[in-house]
């Protein structure tokens, strides 16, 4: 996980599985997580996606968007 970064947090893990297919059909490739059925990393923040470092500055503003248009934040 040393060559991952977390692009987004938030508390609704369905809103964040529907971010992660967006990004898998956009060509990036976020960390899906592994037995929990969250697509990241789970933070205080609640939880994060991931996506390798090289891809993270563009991943990070397609979700942001994304999430803008799901929830308005």
């Amino acid at each position: 996980m040393d060559n991952l970064e977390i692009i987004l947090n938030h508390h609704d893990a369905d809103v964040l599985r529907v971010i992660v297919v967006a990004l898998r059909a956009h060509g990036f490739h976020p960390y899906e997580g592994e037995s929990s059925g969250l697509p990241g990393l789970t933070t205080p923040k609640g939880v994060g996606v991931m996506v390798p470092r090289g891809e993270a500055e563009d991943a990070r503003l397609l979700a942001m968007a994304l999430l803008e248009e799901m929830v308005g934040e």
